[in-house]
């Protein structure tokens, strides 16, 4: 599969001031698979180094920092003889030994010559817990499942894919039907790595949902084994309430959802736990529409979504008819899913900050971005109903230079807005 943070990797590879680089992200995200396929492609030879499944490479850790002492370790332990102009030496499950981490400063300052990347699941998790990080001496790169874009990729699409790469709006709107598919399709398959290549082989729903629900267990047992136990109760009750979070009309994150009486105080640290294991994204509110939209952040109110789509509509049991064909009892959740797509696809594709906005509980403007100086409404809508009562209301009230409304619609511009369509979010 194509992944298009490979070219980001290619990047890093010719920089002149090359640090070792660390790729962050959840589990089941593809980093193993990418870093051992970086160094397939563009090395002659990979050293690859697991830290959960080999305990006695930690150890060469723990003399000193000695980088030519660490380089003949890691010689034996690879067997990979390792020369600074064409190995790639890869670091995996990192955050299980912290001195490897620290050692990445050494690398940076001692021997800049040689091509370093790592990745841990738990990484974040585990600086929070002590982990010395090394900071300003590496580069990171965020590694999330899938956009839309790479699942057409994936699919064999790639013209599809092209014509949204040239933003050539009336070729696009002739495949409109098409690409409405792959979207209700992606939908339910998501961008977790896994699922989506076995549904590319297999061409099967079910299969894609067993491993969607692995994936999910997977992530519940990192849960038991990962935080304290007084955290573990109030960290799933986060983790499941999400799914009815966002099936409300105001996706505002409420703590009385999680039980009834639920304070912030008490579940801060299973929010902040979840953050830091790429499982949830964090979206604030912010009070004023106005640049820098970071300076008007209101930190007690956010909405929270999960990584990933597919793993949204597993959690809450949907089938694929019903996400695919769609019914009159899923109107309400449609918005939902709809919604956690455009999240999923402003952070993966677009490089902006998503927040939202609020005057009152009746006009909310469900995302908002700052692009070159302004500030960007975007009100999304499930289907190819074009009212959009709240963009209109903002619209009047603070005459922005850009106002967009995502839907199923066709792309098209007026005096006011323009309609993105759902499936070219990556154009915004």
């Amino acid at each position: 599969m194509m992944r298009t943070a490979m070219t980001e990797l290619r990047r890093w590879k010719e920089k002149g001031n090359r640090k070792p680089l660390i790729l962050k992200g959840a589990r089941q995200t593809g980093k193993t698979w990418l870093m051992r396929e970086f160094g397939r492609t563009q090395f002659k030879k990979t050293a690859y180094i697991n830290f959960d499944s080999d305990v006695r490479i930690r150890q060469i850790f723990d003399q000193d920092y000695d980088i030519p002492r660490i380089l003949r370790m890691i010689n034996i332990e690879s067997h990979v003889a390792i020369t600074p102009e064409d190995t790639l030496i890869i670091f995996d499950e990192v955050q299980e030994a912290p001195r490897a981490i620290s050692s990445l400063k050494y690398f940076c300052e001692n021997a800049p010559e040689y091509a370093v990347i790592a990745a841990g699941s738990l990484l974040g998790v585990s600086i929070h817990e002590g982990v010395s990080f090394p900071v300003g001496k590496v580069d990171t790169l965020k590694i999330y499942p899938m956009s839309f874009y790479e699942f057409l990729l994936a699919a064999g699409e790639k013209d599809l894919a092209d014509l949204l790469d040239q933003k050539d709006y009336s070729s696009i709107t002739v495949f409109s039907d098409k690409y409405i598919h792959w979207l209700k399709l992606y939908y339910y398959i998501g961008g977790m790595p896994e699922a989506v290549q076995d549904y590319i082989i297999h061409q099967d729903v079910f299969s894609v949902r067993e491993i969607q629900n692995q994936i999910l267990e997977l992530y519940e047992s990192d849960f038991s084994k990962h935080t304290p136990a007084g955290e573990l109760a109030r960290l799933r009750m986060v983790w499941n309430s999400i799914p009815g979070q966002l099936a409300k009309e105001n996706k505002k994150f409420f703590f009385g959802q999680i039980r009834p009486g639920a304070r912030a105080k008490g579940f801060e640290l299973a929010i902040e736990w979840l953050l830091d294991c790429g499982l949830i994204q964090k979206v604030y509110r912010v009070q004023k529409p106005a640049v820098p939209l970071k300076s008007y952040i209101d930190f007690s109110t956010f909405k929270i979504y999960l990584l990933d789509v597919g793993l949204l509509g597993a959690m809450s049991e949907l089938d694929a008819q019903t996400i695919l064909e769609g019914n009159d009892l899923f109107t309400e959740f449609k918005g939902a899913l709809t919604e956690q797509y455009v999240l999923q696809q402003l952070v993966s594709d677009t490089g902006y900050t998503p927040f939202y906005y609020s005057a009152s509980s009746h006009n909310e403007i469900d995302f908002m971005i700052q692009k070159a100086g302004f500030v960007v409404p975007v009100e999304v809508k499930a289907e190819e109903n074009l009212k959009a009562k709240s963009l209109k209301a903002y619209c009047e009230k603070h005459n922005p230079k850009y106002a967009v409304r995502t839907s199923m619609a066709n792309y098209k511009k007026q005096d006011w807005m323009t309609n993105l369509p759902l499936y070219a979010i990556r154009n915004l």
